[in-house]
């Protein structure tokens, strides 16, 4: 089923960045995705992410919902049609609302699961926490605005980073059917990020050490965006082998 351009708001969105081996996100990722480096490190991370007023295209805002959003991310890299694409593999989402894991696989792109989110928010500080439903995702993140990045990130400048983080607007994630990964592209009117500085970070999925061992991942940056109009485009579906782990 073709879903219809969705538009609406992102009311606030956090891209927390960890820096990882390759070979370690290799081992994560599905054909025919490959990690997409930067500057020798795979990228990964999560995005928390606040959408308002979301509606197919031409319908007004006061029909559109809203909800607290969680997609764990990997930077990547793929061959198709001869091309060289890039984008991220989202292997988890998680969400606050029922609607979400309800069509989600079915009449929207990826499978989403239900979680709750507790999010306190002031110009100065942020805080945002979920436990999915399903106990598999556990996250924890205090930040606070900074005007600059920090000075042990791979990124060399906000710049960089920015770009970086443009570039991979289409995201894959798994549907129902195992090696079936369906897709999404972010459109923004007015892209805009802005550093954070990171307090306090715990993560269920970059903390295991089954999944990365110790030394393998480390935190990198954080960014903020804010009040952003934009769109949600689907993408068509992969049809793959499911990745080993």
């Amino acid at each position: 089923m073709r879903v219809p351009i969705l538009r609406g708001v992102i009311d606030r969105r956090m891209l927390v960045n960890f820096r990882a081996r390759p070979e370690v996100l290799q081992r994560l990722l599905p054909e025919p995705f490959r990690p997409r480096l930067i500057h020798g490190f795979g990228m990964a991370g999560v995005c928390l992410i606040r959408l308002k007023h979301i509606r197919p295209r031409f319908f007004p805002a006061v029909l559109g919902m809203s909800s607290e959003n969680a997609a764990h991310r990997i930077a990547v890299e793929w061959e198709q049609g001869g091309k060289r694409h890039q984008g991220v593999y989202i292997p988890r989402r998680d969400t606050s609302s029922r609607f979400n894991t309800l069509v989600g696989g079915r009449l929207f792109p990826g499978v989403h699961h239900h979680a709750k989110f507790e999010v306190q928010e002031r110009p100065d500080a942020y805080r945002v926490a979920l436990r999915s439903d399903d106990g598999r995702t556990r996250l924890s993140v205090r930040a606070r605005p900074s005007p600059t990045m920090p000075p042990g990130s791979v990124f060399r400048s906000l710049r960089e980073a920015s770009e970086f983080f443009r570039d991979g607007s289409i995201g894959f994630s798994p549907g129902l059917a195992a090696g079936h990964f369906e897709g999404l592209e972010l459109r923004t009117r007015d892209w805009r990020v802005q550093p954070l500085v990171v307090d306090e970070v715990h993560s269920s999925f970059f903390h295991d050490p089954e999944l990365f061992p110790p030394g393998s991942v480390e935190f990198d940056s954080a960014l903020l965006m804010r009040e952003v109009e934009h769109e949600w485009c689907q993408q068509p579906a992969l049809c793959c082998e499911p990745a080993a782990v």
